[in-house]
């Protein structure tokens, strides 16, 4: 942030806040390496693996902490392309925390590509990317390391090869947070076209729960709750579909014994068979509202084919109910 390294140079002076940059990017992949540590071995191991490699960072650190501040401030004023690398111990700054981001990224990388084979899409897509962008990022740090010591001996590097390597770099940070955020994305992406789907659908099934539950207002689910947390989430979309469903199932439960038992005929197509059932499912209710009894023994519901499972379910009432649309 500029604003932010602008306050930091003023208080402590020009450099702090490219020190404190690269003090913060070194912990953040040294975190990025120790998640791997972890994940890769028992909690033994890796903590040990761990301390190592912090032991390591805070060398690093140190070092170019130290490099920085036995130079005038403002020779680390400037940027990477403008600095005189002929300084040692600038040249020594940038080599340092260059060489151990390479090492770093590398090493993560590597286990990012490692796990990338072993898992599953869309979470190996965003691990390969991941590990590509990392990758990229280790490429180019050690590109800014050869450049550094290029520079450091009076050679002169083009400003085109500097645009290169700033390039190489942006595009890998890039694709690295594509890589890490895609698997998210792409969840919440298909929790959204659900959302869609149950909300559709959620409407589609009003003509026949209002038949369901004119005939039989017992199956209508109560929401009432003290809790508004729960009146809240009873509100939801998802909720608000599974209520609905099962409403619908109950009160075709509860008129069952109105119907006539097989309403399906294989002589007939599906679409005129379930035109049919909901011709008798209009009927039905309004015998069951009129009081007219039944002598049917047990209680058949209506045979649509397909097979049973709760989608199967969904689809069979979505179809009587744009059928009792239709027909309205």
């Amino acid at each position: 942030m500029p604003g932010g390294a602008t306050g930091l140079d003023t208080v402590a002076g020009h450099g702090a806040a490219k020190v404190a940059q690269n003090l913060l990017l070194l912990a953040t992949v040294y975190f990025l390496m120790c998640f791997y540590l972890y994940a890769a071995a028992d909690e033994r191991r890796g903590r040990r693996r761990a301390r190592a490699e912090a032991a390591l960072v805070l060398v690093v650190g140190t070092a170019i902490t130290a490099a920085a501040a036995s130079v005038p401030h403002h020779e680390l004023a400037g940027s990477f392309a403008t600095t005189d690398m002929t300084v040692w111990q600038v040249a020594f700054f940038y080599a340092v925390a260059g060489v151990y981001l390479m090492y770093a990224l590398t090493v993560a990388g590597l286990w990012t590509r490692r796990y990338a084979r072993l898992s599953m899409r869309p979470h190996s897509t965003g691990l390969w990317a991941a590990g590509a962008g990392m990758v990229g990022m280790a490429t180019a740090c050690a590109m800014r390391a050869v450049i550094v010591a290029a520079r450091w001996r009076g050679v002169a590097v083009s400003d085109s090869v500097l645009l290169c390597v700033a390039l190489i770099l942006v595009c890998s940070s890039l694709l690295f947070v594509v890589g890490i955020t895609y698997p998210g994305v792409r969840t919440r992406l298909s929790l959204c076209r659900l959302w869609l789907r149950h909300r559709r659908e959620h409407a589609r099934l009003e003509p026949l729960w209002l038949l369901m539950t004119e005939a039989a207002p017992h199956v209508v689910l109560k929401t009432d709750s003290r809790s508004r947390w729960d009146q809240w989430r009873a509100r939801g979309v998802h909720r608000r579909h599974h209520r609905r469903f099962v409403e619908c199932r109950d009160g075709l439960v509860e008129i069952s014994p109105y119907l006539e038992p097989n309403p399906r005929s294989d002589a007939v197509s599906p679409e005129t068979n379930v035109d049919r059932v909901a011709e008798q499912l209009r009927a039905a209710g309004y015998s069951r509202r009129s009081g007219v009894p039944t002598n049917a023994a047990t209680p058949t519901t209506p045979a649509l084919p397909g097979p049973r499972s709760r989608e199967a379910d969904v689809q069979e009432l979505l179809a009587l109910s744009d059928a009792l649309r239709s027909t309205n």
